[in-house]
C-alpha cells in the first residue's frame, strides 16, 4: 500500500457506481463514454466481469466494494468479501464503505488491510481520527448532501497532507451549483464527485450531467 494517494494536477473522478450494467446499460454506456479516473463497484454475476473489463480497458481503476458497517462486521466477513473480488472479478483494489471513524476501531481496520496489495480506498464520510490516514491510499472525508457540504471544515491535521490522500462525494447538488461545488472540493481533495441525484440513492445511477468534463459529472 502506498499511501501516496492520487496525483492532482485537475480534478479527478471517483464515482460509486452502484447500479447493474443489465438493468441500466444506457448509464454503463454514458460511463464508459466518459470513464472516471477510478470507480467502486459491488459485482455480482457474469454481466459484470464484461463491465468491469470494458471499463478497465477505457482506463478506469475499478475497486470491489466491501461494506464494513462502522467497523461492527466481523473481519471474517470482509475478508471473504475480499477474496470474492480478487477471484471472481480480479479486483485487488478496495473501497471499504461505512468505515469507522473513532480511534478505538484502528486495530480493527489495520487487521482488515494487512496483506490488501491493491489501492485501498476507506469511506467514513466524514474526517476521521487522523490514523486512519495510515491505513488507505485514499480516505473518503466528506459522504453527503449539499447542505452538509457547505458547512464541512478541514481539520489541521488534514490541511497537512496532499490532496490526493482525499475524496468528498456530495450528493443532491442541482446542476447550476454542481461546477461550483467541484471547485470548492478540488481545494480539499484530489478525486471528487458530484450528482444531483437524492440522498436515499445517490449512488444508483449516474448523475444527469455526467460528461467528460472534470468540472461536473
Amino acid at each position: 500500500m502506498s499511501r501516496k494517494g492520487v496525483p492532482v494536477d485537475v480534478p479527478a473522478r471517483f464515482i460509486p457506481v452502484f447500479f447493474h450494467p443489465e438493468t441500466r446499460p444506457e448509464s454503463w454506456r454514458r460511463l464508459l463514454a466518459a470513464p472516471p479516473r477510478m470507480a467502486a463497484v459491488a459485482p455480482d454475476g457474469p454481466a459484470f466481469q464484461r463491465a468491469v473489463g470494458a471499463l478497465q480497458a477505457a482506463g478506469t481503476e475499478v475497486l470491489g466494494h466491501v461494506d464494513t458497517d462502522f467497523g461492527l462486521r466481523p473481519i471474517a466477513d470482509v475478508r471473504a468479501d475480499l477474496r470474492r473480488l480478487r477471484n471472481g472479478y480480479g479486483l485487488r483494489g478496495v473501497f471499504l464503505d461505512q468505515a469507522a471513524a473513532c480511534a478505538d476501531r484502528l486495530d480493527h481496520y489495520r487487521e482488515i488491510v494487512d496483506g490488501v496489495r491493491g489501492t485501498i480506498v476507506l469511506n467514513p464520510g466524514v474526517y476521521p481520527d487522523p490514523g486512519y490516514a495510515a491505513l488507505a491510499d485514499v480516505l473518503v472525508t466528506f459522504d453527503g448532501p449539499l447542505p452538509a457540504y457547505r458547512a464541512m471544515r478541514e481539520p489541521a491535521w488534514a490541511r497537512s497532507l496532499a490532496r490526493g490522500r482525499f475524496c468528498h462525494l456530495v450528493h443532491e447538488v442541482p446542476g447550476q451549483a454542481a461546477d461550483a461545488t467541484v471547485r470548492r472540493a478540488v481545494r480539499h481533495a484530489g478525486l471528487v464527485h458530484v450528482t444531483d441525484r437524492p440522498g436515499t440513492d445517490p449512488w444508483g445511477d449516474l448523475p444527469a450531467y455526467h460528461r467528460s468534463s472534470p468540472m461536473a459529472g
